[in-house]
């Protein structure tokens, strides 16, 4: 259902002529806005912010569209780190080794540790995500040409795309970008306002990039309680590649995915649990819940239009909204799970 009730016949009626289903409804209110923008006398400057931004977010859902089957990992680090560094040559291993675990691979498109995020996947296994600056961005000879290459004007349309896309996130050293990135990140995991997904911070054998950050996150965040102690639960700081790779993997192992239904989170997962593994979440994970408890189900009615879901077994519970790390604590545990 859409958000917003559609008013305008003429606007449902254009809309059934694009699209049919669910979908005539989100057309329809669109196209409300679009009228509304002309009623309003939007100036030129917005028109034109407005156009570029669906325009850019329609052609990067076009082309992720072919590739929906498949997990894909976002790769952040600095542009300008050079090719001969160990920086490098940790991202293109990482890169080389997530594509044979079948997970693609998303970077900004640029140099440095996108360029070998990507050189180490290949063309193949990657997307770039451009942003068009008046300086140092530009494709890298991996993703140049290709047409998984997406370029932007605007870093919000990008950063959508890239959090959209994503089901895992993984950074290595760079700056102001990198650091924008990993905290936009935890921010929207934090608030719920994007699903938890597995963010390694991934360094160099004995760098001290990431232990940097941390200290100012321990000593100076947590010590003035700005964050909680489950907050750290969010991420994982690792000089291991094969552990990084593991990390992204083992989170799928039974987990898929979830979904809010009213209050409730469904979290889909890909084998049943046992009965004594679903006490145990209960007694575990307790102070999550707003109310009731953790019950094993099958798809609910109003999960009805995911029909290629509807066969995966449900983890239904009502939680509180926040305390996020408290709830990738729990698909960890289901991770660990004895399943039936």
């Amino acid at each position: 259902m859409a958000r917003y009730k559609v008013t305008d016949p003429r606007m449902l009626k254009l809309a059934e002529e694009i699209t049919s289903g669910r979908a005539v409804e989100f057309i329809a209110h669109i196209l409300e806005n679009v009228e509304k923008l002309g009623e309003n006398n939007t100036g030129i400057a917005d028109l034109k912010q407005i156009d570029t931004t669906l325009h850019e977010m329609r052609e990067a859902n076009e082309i992720f569209a072919k590739y929906r089957q498949r997990r894909k990992v976002a790769v952040f680090g600095s542009a300008r780190v050079p090719c001969d560094s160990e920086e490098y040559r940790v991202a293109k291993e990482f890169g080389r080794h997530i594509a044979d675990k079948k997970f693609m691979v998303i970077t900004g498109g640029g140099d440095g540790v996108m360029g070998a995020a990507q050189e180490g996947a290949g063309a193949e296994n990657s997307f770039g995500l451009n942003i068009n600056l008046p300086f140092e961005q530009r494709a890298n000879p991996t993703i140049d040409g290709d047409p998984k290459l997406i370029s932007f004007k605007y870093f919000f349309t990008r950063k959508l795309s890239f959090v959209k896309e994503t089901h895992a996130f993984v950074l290595l050293p760079g700056g102001f970008g990198t650091l924008d990135e990993g905290f936009e990140c935890l921010t929207l995991m934090q608030t719920g306002k994007t699903s938890i997904v597995p963010l390694v911070l991934l360094d160099k054998p004995n760098g001290y990039y990431w232990e940097a950050w941390r200290r100012f996150l321990n000593n100076d965040l947590f010590a003035s309680h700005l964050i909680s102690e489950s907050d750290f639960s969010l991420f994982r700081i690792t000089h291991k590649i094969d552990e990084a790779v593991d990390e992204i993997v083992r989170f799928y192992r039974v987990f898929h995915s979830y979904r809010w239904v009213g209050k409730k989170m469904v979290i889909r997962i890909q084998y049943p649990l046992s009965a004594s593994s679903l006490r145990h979440l209960n007694q575990q994970f307790a102070f999550i819940l707003s109310e009731g408890e953790i019950r094993q189900t099958s798809a609910l009615p109003e999960e009805q239009e995911d029909v290629t879901l509807l066969s995966l077994p449900r983890i239904v519970l009502t939680p509180h909204k926040n305390n996020f790390g408290g709830l990738r604590q729990l698909i960890n545990a289901i991770n660990s799970s004895e399943t039936s």
